[in-house]
């Protein structure tokens, strides 16, 4: 095992269950040696022996399948990106002709194996139908149809100013594809999380290697299916596994590494992209806020941060509502309101709601047991609370005022808890939010226009929605990205694109117009000439050129 895989398997360990003890990682990881030995059944996984407890699962490179010997290893990877390579060298994937090919193929993908798609997502989350419909397919089928359409206009050259100093001239940026990318999905939303970016580097022109996540295996095998019957195969691969297959991808050169997940995985990818100086694109998640304020519509604010939390894959979402703050008077209504909600949305018993997904496995279900039960957590639950490990359902759970120290409250949730932490005054949000590493989304409900203006000056985040959740992510025309911890680098839209494109600076010059001040000797006048030219000064510019002609 190289060390890049020792160390994914420690980060993938790292803070999941503290109550459980794994053993058989063998290599030299983050915290020394480690062994580890896995089996795969029914999307859970089963592990035996022991690991310090530090280390626990809880990202993207998830070991979720069987233990067989590899069939993807450095040497396979290494072949597949130089096949990858040549096929770019040909030019094949830089003509618009081939790119709008590809994208039209996606979309006739999409909508001839709909329900496919959704049938893997039922098998892997248990995604409710309408559901997997709006935040999977209409969206991956949005992003295609905006790069159908925009193609053209995104691959022009785009114009630019010159100087005086290169009179005459003109200048331009080409986009240029970038090369041979690798795309890294995550598995809460695997279809969209996994074919956004590639539509993104097909549209820029790159040959893409995607690797869907293995703890969404369904559509993981979906993906590999369906791509492989749709899309051009010599530029655009599939390549399924876990921890050992990553690592092999990981080790080659790419042109790109565009990675959506865990941060501490996040880590090991730039880690691994530095040994080549690949850029990297890094999408994260963190804390997202939601400050309420006591002058809403109560009854639409509810349904809207219900909407941002449980009814967006449980609450497994990197952009989903992780806390909400509010005041110490307003709390009680707030929850009163929510809990109003979750009833008519879900039912009196929501663990039998056919309109919630489940938690992906069992080590993310424990892990979110685990910071329920915590001492000083688990008094603080208001509403909800139950929880089924064999149908892995943890019920919509409210909590109050729970410790800042708290894991709950120090770690990204991912799942269907919701703490509401109160404030004195609604200003004492702010600090609050800033203590924490910059969240992706963060969220505020109110009808101040002076609070709203300090909650968007103030607060730093990937992207900030007022008196809704969410939706900022359909809006093609923003980026999204996240911001310190939460990610580097944006994409959708024209912003996909550009994320797998190099901006390439060209000027354009005649043999004409060749300035005398450019060239040794640098004489005195020369530089009087020089400095009228930049002074910006129409009259001293006017005499610099009656000074050229001159000599």
């Amino acid at each position: 095992m190289t060390i890049v895989s020792a160390a994914a398997a420690a980060a993938l360990f790292k803070d999941c269950t503290r109550c459980f003890k794994f053993s058989s990682i063998v290599g030299v990881g983050l915290g020394g040696t480690l062994t580890y030995r896995h089996t795969y059944k029914i999307n859970r996984v089963h592990f035996s022996g022991s690991i310090p407890s530090s280390y626990y699962c809880c990202a993207t490179l998830s070991i979720t399948m069987e233990e067989v010997k590899p069939t993807f290893d450095v040497d396979k990877a290494a072949v597949l990106v130089n096949e990858m390579r040549k096929t770019f060298s040909s030019g094949k994937t830089k003509s618009y002709e081939w790119r709008m090919s590809q994208l039209e193929s996606i979309s006739k993908m999409i909508d001839e194996k709909e329900k496919e798609i959704i049938e893997a997502l039922h098998k892997d989350l248990s995604k409710p139908e309408l559901e997997a419909f709006l935040s999977e397919i209409l969206m991956t089928k949005s992003s295609c149809k905006l790069a159908l359409k925009e193609l053209k206009h995104w691959m022009m050259p785009k114009k630019v100013e010159t100087s005086m100093a290169t009179y005459p001239s003109s200048a331009e940026i080409v986009s240029e594809p970038l090369g041979v990318v690798l795309v890294i999905s995550t598995w809460n939303f695997p279809f969209l999380l996994s074919l956004d970016p590639v539509i993104g580097a097909i549209a820029a022109g790159n040959a893409v290697v995607l690797k869907p996540s293995e703890i969404a295996p369904a559509t993981s095998s979906l993906l590999t299916k369906l791509l492989g019957e749709y899309v051009d195969e010599s530029a655009i691969r599939v390549v399924e596994g876990a921890v050992r297959e990553t690592s092999a991808l990981l080790e080659q050169k790419w042109d790109k590494i565009f990675f959506t997940g865990g941060a501490r995985v996040g880590r090991i990818v730039m880690a691994a992209a530095a040994k080549h100086l690949t850029p990297v694109t890094l999408e994260l998640g963190g804390k997202c806020p939601a400050v309420v304020d006591s002058n809403v519509n109560l009854q639409v604010t509810a349904k809207r941060i219900i909407a941002g939390k449980w009814a967006c894959n449980n609450g497994q979402a990197c952009i989903g509502v992780d806390y909400i703050i509010t005041t110490k008077e307003f709390a009680q209504k707030l929850i009163d309101s929510l809990r109003s909600v979750l009833e008519e949305f879900f039912g009196k018993d929501p663990m039998e709601s056919k309109d919630l997904s489940r938690i992906v496995n069992s080590f993310q279900f424990m892990r979110l047991v685990n910071l329920l039960d915590e001492d000083k957590v688990s008094d603080k639950i208001v509403f909800g609370g139950q929880r089924d490990e064999s149908q892995l359902q943890i019920a919509p759970t409210i909590l109050l005022d729970v410790p800042e120290d708290s894991l709950i409250m120090q770690e990204e949730i991912f799942g269907p808890l919701l703490p509401i932490m109160t404030v004195e005054k609604l200003e004492d949000s702010l600090d609050m939010i800033n203590r924490k590493p910059k969240p992706l989304a963060a969220y505020l409900f109110s009808d101040d226009e002076q609070i709203k203006s300090k909650f968007v000056q103030n607060i730093s985040a990937g992207g900030i929605a007022i008196n809704d959740t969410v939706l900022q992510l359909t809006v093609s025309g923003l980026p999204f990205g996240g911001v310190g911890e939460s990610g580097m680098g944006s994409y959708h839209g024209e912003f996909s694109f550009d994320a797998f494109s190099h901006k390439k600076a060209v000027l354009y010059r005649s043999f004409a117009g060749d300035a005398p001040t450019r060239y040794p000797p640098y004489t005195p006048g020369k530089q009087k000439q020089m400095k009228a030219l930049v002074s910006g000064n129409i009259f001293n510019i006017i005499l610099a050129l009656l000074g050229w002609f001159r000599d």
